[in-house]
């Protein structure tokens, strides 16, 4: 699901490889709903939402079917804040699953991650890399600021960052959905209102759904555009019909949908960036703008939803102010120095070697290290397939043949790091090790060579070396595999045989950590005569280039949830390929993964969900459109003693809003 898990991240505007502080779960993916699970955004990701949005700083889960409706008479009598649905005839359910049953039982009253008597008060300071200039985060244009989806916006319902994929009630304090989930209707909390005291009625979701739909990003476009009709039932009623695509996730999809103010938007010039603050329903308000370096969300007292069982022990600071710097190395050296509270490690060399200072021995900077259940995703350097050098799939492979895993991470991450060998790496969803079962040879039949044999029978692994940095077995092995793709070596230069062009490319860059990462590997290849070059570009020019897949090949990160979905649309369908700003940043137009992401939307239950994911997985392995990376085993957190984190940390991993600021018992 894309909603509400992190988002991916196509350049390191957050550290080092992957992240570099607390990422957006939105952005949580490009998050969604729930707090903040790191906001700095690195060189390929964002772990959990968060966030978000990734999310996305930062957004997008799970067990066997539920199917849910409810007569309208049980909705009236559904306790504040709970899902309700239920089977005809049946009794009224408290929350809504992708597969089986919610875990909290009906009338919870708080996620089991939180502290319900956390403290209210003081101030978290959060670093970003880069810049803002923009602070629509749902819309295309524009570099957006951290934080607007987390604190501003707010969705019908809440995610809980326990489970793969459940949704609990917040807008919509419950919902009616038959058991086809071919339509679904939120009932809308009377007490729900906008910052500035407006109501939120069902115009306003019918809104909201239009202008994303029309004049959102392209994931917000392909998502709402399953929506065949949106009908307003009363002031605090709407149902939503979807198309015969069969897509179980919608329901969900929809609910994760953020709802905007009708009163206070500008339909016609919704799409054009904007440094005026905007009004939504959520926690917190913008209190401060410093056009690209600062933003300060002040908590709302006034918040209407503060009791809900969903936000009870969360959004405990008074102020959350993020301050952008030019680049990690500043970013980490204001943590050091106490300017920023809390930092998200990705880089196995700094948390080696980078905390010996005065307030990590005195105890004054806690550094910790977190289980977290999410799959570790792919980090990559990523072919733009859509370029004439990289249109070659025995190309691509050979370059995969040069990339030297084992001494990059000898001698640059400390061992620390792990190879990744699969989309959904660290999960039962990967496809790495494990044989096709008869459900993905099914599905993978109409589709004949889109998967290897080796990945098929679950033998395949990348290329691993001597760590010397110039393993001679490799070095041939590919230079067989160019020759073969029709190169040849004129004098030092490598060239196409008939058109005599030399095999050459550029790197897209934004920091000086990148051109760490990749000089060993442009050196690697100079050896075979290959000219690759290194380009950094500031970040507001390369999120333009990106946007716009004007590259040969960058670093970048896809997040995965518990409960992949429409995200992988968004991701990987050949439509996405040829649309501007989508996260199909490699150009993947393949008939085989659009039906195999179609499988996992129609899926009814958690053995076939499985089955789809995995085939889906094979399918882009073996298109070879990415040089995999690695993740790390655990989420690296180091935090300043003033502030405070619940004992237990969720699924998802940590999210800073869950903690508190101890000054303020």
């Amino acid at each position: 699901m894309i909603q509400n898990e992190p988002m991916a991240i196509p350049f390191p505007q957050r550290g080092k490889l992957p992240l570099h502080g607390i990422s957006w779960r939105r952005w949580q993916a490009r998050r969604r709903t729930g707090g903040l699970a790191r906001a700095h955004q690195s060189l390929g990701v964002v772990v959990v939402l968060g966030l978000l949005l990734a999310a996305a700083p930062w957004s997008k889960a799970v067990a066997a079917d539920t199917a849910l409706t409810a007569p309208a008479a049980a909705t009236a009598e559904a306790p504040s804040g709970a899902v309700v649905g239920g089977k005809p005839g049946g009794n009224p359910l408290h929350g809504l699953a992708m597969h089986g049953e919610p875990a909290e039982a009906p009338g919870f009253e708080h996620f089991k991650y939180v502290n319900p008597d956390a403290p209210k008060g003081g101030q978290v300071r959060i670093g970003v890399a880069g810049s803002f200039d923009n602070l629509n985060p749902l819309i295309v244009k524009g570099n957006a600021v951290a934080g607007m989806r987390e604190y501003v916006f707010e969705t019908l319902l809440a995610r809980s960052l326990d489970e793969p994929f459940s949704l609990y009630g917040l807008i919509a304090q419950s919902v009616e959905m038959p058991e086809d989930r071919r339509e679904i209707t939120f009932n809308i909390d009377p007490r729900a209102k906008f910052s500035d005291g407006h109501p939120i009625t069902a115009d306003d979701v019918i809104f909201s759904w239009r202008l994303l739909r029309d004049k959102g990003r392209p994931n917000h476009r392909a998502y709402y555009a399953k929506v065949t009709s949106a009908d307003r039932i009363s002031d605090h009623a709407v149902r939503f019909v979807f198309d015969a695509s069969g897509d179980r996730e919608m329901p969900l999809i929809l609910g994760l949908m953020p709802v905007l103010p009708q009163h206070a938007i500008d339909a016609a010039t919704y799409d054009q960036t904007t440094l005026t603050p905007l009004i939504g329903s959520g926690p917190y308000r913008v209190a401060r703008v410093d056009a690209g370096r600062a933003i300060v969300y002040e908590r709302n007292r006034d918040y209407w939803g503060a009791d809900l069982p969903v936000n009870r022990g969360r959004f405990n600071f008074d102020e959350v102010r993020f301050e952008y710097y030019r680049d990690v190395a500043a970013m980490f050296e204001a943590f050091k120095t106490g300017a920023i509270d809390v930092w998200n490690e990705e880089d196995p060399a700094r948390w080696a070697d980078g905390y010996d200072i005065p307030a990590v021995a005195e105890g004054r900077i806690v550094k910790t290290e977190l289980d977290i259940g999410l799959p570790a995703g792919m980090a990559a350097l990523v072919f733009n397939t859509r370029r004439d050098v990289f249109a070659d799939p025995a190309v691509r492979r050979a370059l995969i043949e040069l990339f030297d895993f084992e001494w990059l991470n000898r001698n640059l991450y400390h061992g620390l790091y792990k190879r990744t060998e699969s989309y959904f790496e660290r999960s039962s969803l990967s496809a790495h090790g494990r044989t096709a079962d008869a459900t993905e040879h099914a599905l993978l039949e109409p589709f004949a060579g889109s998967v290897r044999p080796d990945v098929l029978e679950g033998r395949h692994a990348f290329p691993t070396s001597d760590g010397s940095g110039q393993d001679r077995g490799n070095l041939r092995r590919a230079f067989d595999m160019l020759k073969k793709a029709g190169y040849t070596l004129d004098g030092r230069t490598l060239v196409h045989s008939a058109t005599r062009r030399p095999l050459a490319f550029e790197f897209l860059a934004t920091s000086t950590a990148q051109e760490r990462l990749l000089g060993g590997f442009v050196a690697t290849l100079s050896r075979l005569g290959i000219a690759a070059r290194i380009r950094v570009v500031d970040s507001a020019q390369y999120q333009s280039r990106v946007t716009t897949y004007d590259f040969d090949m960058i670093q970048a990160t896809w997040p995965s949830s518990l409960s992949p979905g429409n995200e992988q649309i968004f991701r990987w369908d050949s439509r996405m390929a040829a649309t501007d700003g989508t996260y199909n940043w490699a150009g993947v137009a393949n008939p085989a993964a659009d039906a195999m992401i179609a499988a996992m939307l129609a899926a009814k239950d958690r053995a076939t969900f499985v089955s789809a994911t995995r085939a889906l997985d094979r399918v882009l392995v073996s298109g070879d459109y990415v040089i995999p990376l690695f993740h790390l085993p655990k989420q690296w957190v180091a935090y300043w003693r003033r502030i405070s984190p619940p004992e237990r940390t969720p699924l998802f991993g940590y999210s800073i809003d869950t903690w508190w600021h101890n000054r303020a018992r």
